[in-house]
């Protein structure tokens, strides 16, 4: 008799969740920017060492209490953070305050760094209406998932690094009790909602206009080993903050015009 078929290799980790970093004073600085009709943020530092904002900092350290609340056998224990230093310092507040497991190693992967927004960076609304009036028209032409900024990236740029992103996790987190978190940014979550959840740019962005990603919401994803696909369990969770009365902030980091 020909040998029964073998089942499929196993792709996924146990659990994997996917987070916003905290508010970052770049957050705050493009409110008030916002606020002030400016057409420019007013921010010293490139977007890539922008740090969190004091408030930040106590999301970063609620969320990390409440990993650490978990059971330890449940606790991550692979951190993949952007390089960006906003992602970093949420990943290191979620390790210090105990929400990983022991010995868990913490990675920075450039590929989950934020959407890089070329000639728009630092513009608000206001300043890309009226410092590249071409751009924004282009882009309501287009549409988000696909409209390039010279010097930047479409949604599909990141997209197509991220797809290397879960080639990895595939390849190297693919065991029974892996639990791999993710530190990242709003659109990383969102791409990665449309990858995982194979869903087309309708879907992923009906998401993005439904709200914002909150800074340090989570979302969470569990290895179903009936079919072997990661089951989306959780989207933009805040309980971990609304428990320890952190305040929910849900603004993007950049104007929409740009996102």
């Amino acid at each position: 008799m020909p040998d029964a078929p073998s089942a499929p290799p196993r792709r996924w980790p146990d659990r994997l969740w996917v987070v916003r970093h905290g508010q970052s004073a770049g957050n705050v600085a493009r409110d008030a920017a916002d606020a002030a009709g400016h057409a420019v943020i007013d921010i010293a530092e490139r977007d890539m060492d922008v740090p969190l904002s004091p408030l930040g900092a106590r999301q970063a350290a609620a969320l990390g209490r409440w990993y650490a609340a978990l059971p330890e056998g449940e606790r991550p224990n692979v951190v993949l953070t952007s390089p960006y230093v906003r992602a970093r310092q949420t990943a290191r507040a979620v390790c210090d305050a105990g929400g990983a497991a022991p010995g868990a190693r913490t990675v920075i992967d450039e590929r989950l760094r934020e959407k890089e927004f070329g000639v728009l960076d630092r513009l608000t609304r206001r300043g890309i209406e009226e410092r590249f009036p071409d751009q924004s028209e282009f882009r309501a032409r287009l549409g988000k998932f696909y409209h390039r900024p010279p010097g930047g990236e479409a949604w599909t740029d990141v997209i197509l690094r991220l797809r290397s992103v879960l080639d990895t996790v595939s390849l190297h987190h693919a065991r029974p009790g892996a639990r791999v978190l993710v530190v990242a940014h709003q659109v990383i979550v969102l791409c990665l909602r449309y990858l995982l959840e194979e869903l087309t740019e309708d879907e992923i962005l009906a998401i993005d206009r439904a709200g914002d990603v909150a800074n340090c919401g989570v979302t969470d994803y569990a290895f179903d080993p009936a079919d072997g696909c990661l089951r989306l369990g959780a989207y933009n969770f805040v309980a971990p903050l609304e428990e320890e009365g952190a305040p929910v902030t849900s603004r993007p980091d950049v104007p929409a015009g740009a996102r």
